[in-house]
């Protein structure tokens, strides 16, 4: 698997003080990076910031699916220790939360969901004592299987923004898109068919216990640009489909993991993702949970009017799981 040959963005000094600055005004307008004020006040800054910044903050526009923003200087004693949980992160790189918003509303309009950290529009990923063999981003001693994020639900990102706070241990985010990789004609025709469903994953205990049927729906469908994609393996009850397609499957994922690509993100980093045509994981780590642990704060972005999925998709009923909007 390559190592970090992502595209990358530099942001030059001027942008990310100009940015940084823009965060710092917002954070100490409103007290809290979990404002519902500062979140209104999003795109009015936005649309203040300039030209130059706003091209280089633009979404994903190559078959890479992805790229690296480089140039923002996290302090690591600033930030104090690596939490244990998500839910013990309090403020702490909070003035990231907001710089993550602003990039995030350049992009599209930022999302949360009412079950999966309390609501919050930035989510902290951090290892997590007793959830090390878990398939979500609290786990560390197992491969995170690639996916796409949030692939249970018709109201996914469209955009995924993995901001690293912390990775003394250069810990890879695995990536790979549908659009790199070369699949048979007959193999995409079974994965367009809608035979298993994609299940809500162990974030949303709420969403597992909903009580509606699951919908089986297509991993592979066609958008203008080129093929997208709805995947989360395991998450999938891939034992319940036919022969045919379940070779289709592991063919597919053969495929990305020959196109994967290793990103080893420094602190700053902002990992932009487009999770239409792109699966991330992890790779496994040993967690040693003394406050050095790998920490990344993660966004999702949805892009209002992309035609990049299924019109059958809006009948869907997402596990109960609403998405909310900034």
């Amino acid at each position: 698997m390559p190592t970090c040959p992502a595209p990358v963005r530099r942001l030059d000094t001027a942008a990310t003080a100009e940015l940084t600055a823009t965060a710092a005004k917002l954070l100490d307008f409103h007290g809290s990076a979990t404002s519902p004020r500062l979140l209104a006040d999003l795109p009015v800054m936005c649309a203040q910031l300039s030209r130059e910044l706003r091209h280089a903050l633009r979404p994903v526009d190559t078959a890479d699916g992805l790229f690296v923003l480089r140039g923002l200087h996290p302090d690591d004693t600033e930030l104090g220790p690596t939490p244990g949980h998500w839910s013990a992160v309090g403020d702490a790189g909070a003035l990231w939360d907001v710089v993550l918003l602003l990039v995030s509303t350049l992009m599209g309009t930022p999302i949360a969901w009412d079950g999966q950290q309390e609501g919050r529009f930035v989510h902290n990923i951090v290892p997590s004592p007793g959830h090390e063999s878990e398939q979500t981003g609290a786990s560390s001693s197992v491969l995170l299987t690639p996916h796409t994020e949030d692939a249970f639900h018709p109201g996914r990102a469209h955009l995924l923004l993995l901001c690293c706070m912390r990775n003394h241990d250069n810990i890879a985010t695995t990536a790979a898109s549908i659009r790199l990789t070369d699949l048979a004609d007959e193999d995409v025709a079974q994965l367009k068919r809608p035979i298993v469903p994609i299940l809500p994953d162990d974030a949303y205990e709420q969403a597992q216990q909903f009580a509606g049927r699951p919908a089986p729906v297509p991993t592979l469908f066609s958008a203008p640009e080129g093929l997208t994609m709805r995947f989360d393996p395991a998450y999938t009850p891939v034992e319940d489909a036919d022969e045919t397609w379940r070779a289709a499957y592991r063919r597919l994922e053969d495929e990305l993991a020959r196109v994967s690509v290793a990103v080893s993100l420094e602190p700053g980093d902002v990992l932009v993702v487009d999770n239409d045509i792109v699966v991330h994981g992890r790779v496994p780590f040993r967690a040693r949970y003394d406050g050095t642990d790998r920490w990344l704060k993660r966004a999702s972005v949805r892009v209002e009017g992309r035609p990049t999925r299924p019109v059958a998709e809006h009948d869907e009923h997402g596990y109960g799981q609403a998405a909310l909007t900034a």
